[in-house]
């Protein structure tokens, strides 16, 4: 047991409150977890209209950091545990070739190496092209662990897809602009200045951690969109 996989722990059961407290579903899709409540990795759903406009703002690095009281010898610690935030996609969003896909069936097994159940209800689902491998084993039933690895599958490519068309479209704005300052040059004319949208720095402190994980976030989801608000204006 370490103590980054139980602050992985507090941050899933944070946000699985936050939802529950906006009367959204959670639903765990994979977890493995670690003695002590805490987690290596925990993959889970939130269900609802606008869960996925609430939760986009959590994805990133949530850091904690243990300061020991004064004149105690202990140093103080920084315990990280990464969040990503995925829209869960449709059949129609993204498509997957059967024939990409490489799927094996085993017996779960829990801790230490027990047997769960004795058929082969356990799914891995490899995607041949891109390497992405998920694998479900909590359910009893194949059939119910292969959507549920589809389902977090098809999320990923998803994922995937949208940060390889990102990249494309700031390349292309790149070229764009080079393109724009040589016809600039070229023609030696006097141009206006470009006009740059002021960098909005977002500082919110809020107080009692206690309160902040049993899922009170809704001080920071307003800020972060009422800050997005003021950056669109200004571009």
């Amino acid at each position: 047991m370490t103590k980054p996989r139980l602050w992985a722990g507090d941050i899933y059961r944070m946000l699985a409150r936050y939802a529950e407290r906006r009367g959204y579903k959670v639903e765990e899709l994979e977890a493995s977890q670690s003695d002590g409540g805490g987690y290596k990795e925990v993959t889970f759903a939130v269900k609802g209209d606008g869960a996925y406009s609430v939760f986009k703002w959590e994805g990133g690095t949530h850091r904690v950091q243990r300061v020991p009281r004064p004149r105690a010898p202990a140093a103080s610690t920084l315990r990280t545990a990464t969040v990503a935030v995925m829209p869960e996609a449709e059949d129609v969003e993204i498509e997957i070739d059967a024939n990409d896909l490489k799927i094996d069936v085993y017996r779960s097994t829990g801790p230490g190496g027990q047997s769960v159940n004795t058929t082969d209800s356990a799914v891995r689902i490899t995607h041949v092209p891109t390497g992405v491998v998920v694998a479900m084993q909590d359910e009893k039933s194949q059939l119910q662990n292969k959507d549920k690895a589809m389902r977090v599958l098809r999320a990923r490519l998803y994922e995937r897809g949208a940060r390889a068309a990102a990249r494309r479209a700031r390349r292309d704005t790149q070229r764009a602009n080079r393109q724009r300052r040589a016809r600039r040059e070229e023609s030696a004319r006097t141009t206006s200045p470009r006009i740059a949208s002021p960098t909005i720095a977002l500082k919110l402190t809020v107080h009692q951690l206690d309160r902040i994980l049993g899922g009170e976030l809704d001080e920071f989801t307003e800020a972060l969109v009422t800050d997005d608000r003021r950056r669109a204006l200004g571009e």
